[in-house]
């Protein structure tokens, strides 16, 4: 997945309102860029970071900075949630998802269950697949990935909502991309939202899939990396 343009840097003065950032370019000029995460954004929106951003030309939008990445302490992570569908997408298109691939068609923003869409929807000649996508860019621990970073009462329905298609017959997983540069194992942050991971749990024991895979970034565009094992023992499933 390539940038519209090449991201340019700054740094980061403050982030509020949760979807804005003011930010110093490196000529001096400060400018209010878009930030697409609802999330608390824990330990990536602290004063001084190096961060990098997209620019456009379109008049409809009343900011031109869009805020994409973030260096922390080395590692580059991408702080746009949007930009997890996007890589994903193209992944699965290219058939870069082990176990995913095969299917005819793939859609995404299908609506299912009560008032949800799913991010896509992969059919084919066997059992469709319901597959949502979660951005992961915590990590409290060196080495280790982290979903959520805030209560999302959200993402337990949208767990729910999966082993329900598995009930009926289809297939359903869950794909949480590493979106960050450092880590090379994933978990579930239960102690930040422990009725999330209650929801994950009996929705794995429902037989809802678990893809963990990270990304490849740099300011030129974002694609997907390698399998990662699920849990701070090694041990995915």
């Amino acid at each position: 997945m390539n940038f519209a343009r090449p991201l340019i840097p700054a740094t980061l003065i403050r982030r509020y309102k949760r979807f804005l950032a003011d930010v110093t370019l490196d000529d001096g000029t400060e400018v209010t860029a878009h930030v697409a995460n609802p999330g608390k954004m824990t330990g990536l929106a602290e004063p001084g970071m190096q961060v990098w951003l997209e620019t456009n030309d379109d008049p409809k939008r009343k900011l031109k900075y869009a805020w994409r990445l973030v260096n922390d302490a080395g590692a580059l992570v991408c702080v746009d949630t949007a930009q997890a569908n996007r890589v994903v997408g193209e992944g699965l298109r290219a058939g870069h998802v082990p176990g995913l691939t095969g299917y005819t068609d793939i859609r995404s923003e299908v609506k299912y269950a009560t008032n949800s869409r799913v991010d896509f929807l992969l059919t084919g000649d066997g059992p469709d697949l319901w597959l949502e996508v979660k951005s992961a860019t915590i990590c409290r621990t060196p080495g280790l990935a982290e979903f959520p970073d805030t209560a999302t009462a959200r993402g337990a329905r949208h767990m729910a909502d999966l082993a329900d298609r598995v009930a009926a017959g289809d297939r359903a997983a869950v794909f949480f991309l590493v979106n960050r540069t450092d880590c090379d194992a994933f978990d579930v942050a239960r102690d930040i939202d422990p009725v999330y991971g209650a929801a994950f749990d009996a929705a794995v024991a429902a037989g809802v899939e678990v893809i963990v895979m990270d990304a490849t970034m740099d300011r030129d565009g974002i694609a997907l990396g390698r399998v990662l094992p699920l849990g701070r023992g090694g041990m995915q499933g």
